[in-house]
């Protein structure tokens, strides 16, 4: 993918499902650290673009480590937009944040294996790269946009239906 924002929409559409069983901003900060070794690549020139980092395994690594620090980071972040109140804080169940941690770095792998020839996403079992051109690019990138859009649908609608039925009660 063309660096994180792309990834995002399989992770609308999945908040949109689980609504307060996933965490969007876990997820998202969990996009942001599975590309960190690759932006180090770009800016240095040295390096395997999509490493470590992108296979199963180290997905599993990325996924803890954005899961212990994903929580409090996304707490604040709910505070500083003010969806948090004080007198009403939101504490992030742990095994929301990594379920959301999980689901962000393999489902990163899973997309980035499809578009990426350096990727490899079973390594060290496999070397090679099943996953490669399984769908074409255009169609990945068309599926992760109407995806993210399909999920804000739905999230919202659900959210003024809430909304709805609790002004009738």
């Amino acid at each position: 993918m063309p660096f994180t924002p792309i990834h995002m929409g399989p992770g609308i559409f999945i908040k949109a499902i689980l609504q307060s069983s996933f965490s969007l901003m876990v997820f998202g900060w969990t996009q942001i650290v599975m590309d960190i070794q690759p932006l180090i690549v770009l800016i240095t020139g040295e390096g395997h673009l999509h490493g470590f980092t992108h296979t199963y395994v180290g997905a599993v690594l990325i996924a803890i480590f954005a899961a212990l620090t994903g929580k409090y980071l996304s707490e604040l972040g709910l505070k500083l937009i003010s969806i948090s109140k004080r007198e009403n804080p939101i504490s992030i169940a742990w095994w929301v944040v990594f379920l959301s941690a999980f689901v962000g770095s393999f489902s990163h792998v899973l997309l980035d294996s499809i578009m990426h020839s350096d990727v490899e996403p079973f390594f060290p079992f496999l070397l090679d790269n099943p996953l490669l051109g399984l769908i074409s690019v255009p169609m990945l990138h068309k599926l992760s946009l109407y995806s993210g859009l399909l999920g804000a649908v739905v999230y919202y609608g659900i959210y003024l239906k809430n909304k709805s039925l609790k002004v009738k009660v």
